[in-house]
């Protein structure tokens, strides 16, 4: 039920805690005695689910027809620009200081409109009688004070469904074709084809190399050294779908292509790609191959690798089967 009339009573003692999604409102219940029906007490302006938010008490109701019988409780919606769904829960601690869920919890749904939409009407929402004043009294009145909990919880609508990229598929499959490829690596007699665009986007070294000044630039063909068919087949496939193969298509010498993939990213400037590789081959060390893995990040400069190949040989038990 929404309350039509918001007056502001005199200043009178109360405190606003947050509770996570929920907030604490405790009033001088002393103090409220002489205030006439009508008159509110007003918690600070609190935020809650990206919204903000304030609790108006009417402890002798908000409505003069409910005779000052029942104390009223509404929740504002402070921002008149956005429409927003909550579920609203109230309920009063009792006088042992504990939630009075079972008597005085109360729930509702309710859409806050935007500025123009509606009257003031649905601008606040909550109960007009939420509790009666004499259980008020002699159930919930502690220490001096009433407590209320008061719990929101926004609802967000179901937005448009937006399927998951498809860049990487599309992208990937460029290298199963040959349309628009305008450069070619040979490595030990194997030719792989690829497009500049795509392979200077990706690295700036490629990028110095394909669009600069050097040589390569004004090549169709250009000749590797110093980097296998396989690895290179596996860092044109990532550099095209930024995805790494399964362990299983990579072999039995995994942990060998993977150093070599990661001398590679090195001196590409594919910094991903690096990473990618000194996690997989962290997953993999081992006391017989922590050693090379060591000497592999040391040299190609991956300190993250190196810092945990070094914890590993840290741990005695580890050394000594390494030093083995």
């Amino acid at each position: 039920m929404s309350k039509k009339d918001k007056k502001t009573g005199p200043e009178t003692h109360s405190s606003t805690t947050m509770l996570g999604s929920s907030v604490q409102f405790r009033i001088d219940y002393e103090q409220t005695k002489q205030l006439p029906i009508g008159k509110a007490i007003l918690s600070d302006v609190f935020s809650v689910g990206g919204h903000n938010w304030r609790i108006e008490c009417y402890p002798r109701g908000a409505h003069k027809e409910h005779k000052g019988e029942h104390l009223s409780i509404f929740l504002k919606h402070m921002g008149r620009t956005t429409r927003v769904k909550a579920i609203i829960e109230a309920f009063l601690m009792d006088k042992d200081g504990e939630p009075c869920t079972k008597a005085t919890s109360r729930a509702r749904v309710h859409e806050f409109p935007i500025d123009g939409e509606s009257n003031d009407d649905d601008v606040d929402w909550g109960w007009s009688q939420f509790v009666k004043g004499t259980a008020l009294e002699n159930d919930y009145v502690r220490e001096g004070h009433i407590t209320f909990v008061c719990g929101i919880m926004v609802i967000h609508d179901n937005p448009i469904l937006v399927p998951p990229s498809d860049l990487q598929i599309h992208l990937g499959s460029l290298l199963d074709h040959m349309d628009g490829m305008d450069v070619s690596f040979t490595i030990d007699g194997e030719t792989f084809h690829a497009h500049r665009a795509v392979l200077a986007a990706r690295s700036p070294v490629f990028r110095a190399e394909l669009f600069g000044s050097m040589a390569e630039a004004r090549m169709t063909s250009i000749t590797l050294h110093e980097i296998t068919p396989a690895t290179f087949k596996v860092m044109l496939r990532f550099m095209y779908t930024d995805a790494l193969p399964e362990e299983d298509e990579l072999g039995d010498s995994s942990t060998e292509i993977l150093q070599d993939l990661l001398v590679a990213a090195d001196r590409y400037a594919l910094d991903r790609l690096k990473l990618m590789c000194a996690q997989k081959l962290w997953d993999k060390v081992s006391a017989d191959t922590v050693a090379t893995t060591l000497a592999c990040a040391e040299t190609h400069n991956c300190q993250e690798l190196k810092s945990k190949c070094i914890d590993f040989l840290a741990v005695e038990e580890n050394f000594k089967e390494a030093d083995g």
